[in-house]
């Protein structure tokens, strides 16, 4: 079964050049743990919202070939299941950290 999850990888896919490239610094930004609340543009918090689309995506597309795998019950494939499970926990831990950085924070 075709997925994206080969996109994951560096490639942007049907994104354009300029896109990717926002992408890339919403991802680094977020990763350095830069306020993202303050100081962010609204072209900055648009590619983030497009980048935690895309990973939404990739995880569906890892989700489903994860179930076609496992309805196959082929032994031969149970590393292949495990790397598809560990990149698709991977990708939750990523999104929920770019959402994270998209919420401000609230001070009670």
């Amino acid at each position: 079964m075709a997925s994206r999850s080969g996109l994951a990888s560096g490639e942007s896919g049907a994104h354009s050049p300029r896109i990717a490239e926002r992408e890339r610094i919403a991802l680094a930004r977020a990763n350095r743990g830069d306020e993202m609340d303050e100081g962010i543009s609204k072209e900055e918090r648009a590619a983030l919202v497009a980048l935690i689309e895309r990973l939404r995506e990739e995880h569906r597309d890892l989700d489903a070939a994860i179930a076609a795998l496992s309805d196959a019950g082929q032994a031969a494939d149970r590393l292949q299941l495990q790397r598809l499970k560990k990149r698709k926990l991977i990708l939750r831990d990523k999104l929920a950290m770019l959402e994270d950085q998209l919420t401000p924070d609230i001070i009670a």
